[in-house]
């Protein structure tokens, strides 16, 4: 079915869109940067490659297999791994097609192509000191490819991306929910063990000497962002291992904050994270104790009207709950649950989906929000965030020092891109597009 009969079905007037935003929408892209998005928003000088890979823990818990009351059966836990990387060659930037995804969709049965900027097994950039680290962990049910706009816009700008299809949480995968529940922080942890001794100089891989473990930042979505906050020192309440769809024999005790095992295992190599609509708070997996453990600098992102994750009693209670770290939680104004993280709504999802009995698109759209728009204002500001922390580039903290309603800010900039007195507007944003949004900063409380 022709692009444009799906959204005159849907209601969507053909001609108000502009004929990148059809285009983009037939083509499945992923890479588009549109005429409002904010300055660090745009791709980066390095080429991009991808390439596929595969990694196993060997000796992982297996809860599906475990049975209350038994000994924990154990498994091999394989994990298929997308890698962005800067390569050889000249940056293309946003344009023409690059690459191409084949990716399995909400509906299991149907398989689209997404199209972005990277080369598959591209040569690696040479000569070069090794890259920070950045891992993608998506939500439940997801895959590596749901937030590969970021995996290809942070590896343009020198960052080595690992996207990872969580076994037992993907579309054509999707198990019994405490899976997800006991192995997503697991599986962060896992990954970037794997990618230091894959970066090491004597590993053979294509990674050897190309990524620098030492520098690593988390990026995680609604089930991927409640793994981030317990990587990061967010230790669950003892309670939360009892719960109803808890693993068995209570085995999240082992990522509570009482247990000092636990406590010793917050990876110092990771330097800054990313929490996007984090999943858990308004069913109690955390509590002020829990979350005072978190030091690392963070984002959070949410939507105001997230009913999945919850706003005020979710994402924003984490956020003020981690007083012990730097942190940022960004707000999209009357956004869901997508807010920022899900790739624009492949072209297919916008036929009815028999299997699921639903249409898929609003798996990935939001009821108020354009997608690239909201894709675009995440990429500007975990750029900021990471470049900052995970580079040492301090100049970009001024685009996250911001007054934290962006409606409130005054754009006084003249022709000559020079701002003029009282120019209190967004860094990086263009006139009136900060509206909608709003950014609050706090500070580690101090050592007592």
């Amino acid at each position: 079915m022709q692009i444009r009969t799906i959204l005159a079905i849907l209601g969507v007037a053909p001609l108000l869109l502009s004929a990148q935003t059809v285009s983009a929408v037939a083509d499945n892209r992923i890479d588009v940067v549109t005429p409002m998005a904010p300055e660090l928003a745009a791709f980066g000088t390095c080429a991009v490659g991808a390439r596929t890979l595969s990694v196993t823990d060997q000796n992982r818990p297996d809860i599906l297999r475990t049975k209350q009351g038994e000994p924990t059966a154990r498994y091999a836990r394989s994990l298929v791994l997308e890698v962005w990387y800067p390569a050889a060659g000249a940056g293309t930037g946003p344009g023409p097609a690059g690459g191409e995804y084949r990716a399995i969709m909400r509906d299991p049965t149907v398989t689209v192509t997404l199209r972005g900027q990277a080369r598959r097994d591209a040569p690696p950039l040479a000569g070069n000191k090794p890259f920070p680290l950045v891992i993608l962990s998506h939500g439940y049910p997801g895959n590596r490819f749901l937030l590969s706009h970021l995996g290809e816009n942070l590896a343009s700008k020198g960052y080595v991306v690992v996207s990872i299809d969580h076994t037992e949480s993907t579309y054509d995968d999707a198990q019994a929910f405490a899976s997800t529940l006991y192995n997503r922080s697991l599986d962060q942890l896992f990954v970037l063990r794997e990618l230091a001794r894959l970066g090491s100089s004597a590993s053979g891989s294509f990674l050897a000497g190309l990524v620098d473990a030492s520098r690593t930042g988390l990026i995680g979505y609604s089930m991927g962002g409640y793994g981030v906050v317990n990587v990061i020192g967010g230790g669950y309440r003892a309670a939360a291992a009892s719960l109803p769809f808890a693993p068995p024999n209570q085995l999240l005790l082992e990522r509570s904050a009482g247990n000092p095992a636990y406590m010793a295992s917050t990876d110092p190599r990771i330097k800054a994270a990313v929490a996007i609509a984090p999943w858990g708070m308004p069913v109690g997996m955390w509590d002020a104790a829990g979350l005072s453990g978190i030091r690392t600098p963070t984002l959070f992102v949410a939507g105001s009207v997230d009913d999945v994750s919850g706003y005020d009693t979710g994402t924003r209670a984490i956020f003020r709950g981690a007083v012990n770290a730097d942190r940022y939680l960004l707000t999209f104004l009357n956004a869901g649950h997508n807010a920022g993280a899900p790739i624009p709504a492949p072209a297919e999802s916008y036929a009815f989906s028999g299997a699921l009995e639903s249409f898929t698109f609003t798996h990935y759209a939001d009821p108020v929000w354009d997608t690239q728009r909201m894709n675009n204002i995440l990429a500007h500001f975990v750029t900021a965030h990471f470049d900052a922390h995970l580079k040492g580039d301090s100049t970009r903290l001024a685009y996250l020092t911001v007054i934290p309603a962006g409606k409130d800010g005054r754009y006084a900039i003249d022709r000559n891109g020079t701002p003029q007195g009282g120019h209190t507007y967004w860094k990086g944003f263009k006139r009136g597009t900060a509206v909608g949004l709003v950014l609050e900063h706090e500070v580690a409380a101090p050592p007592r």
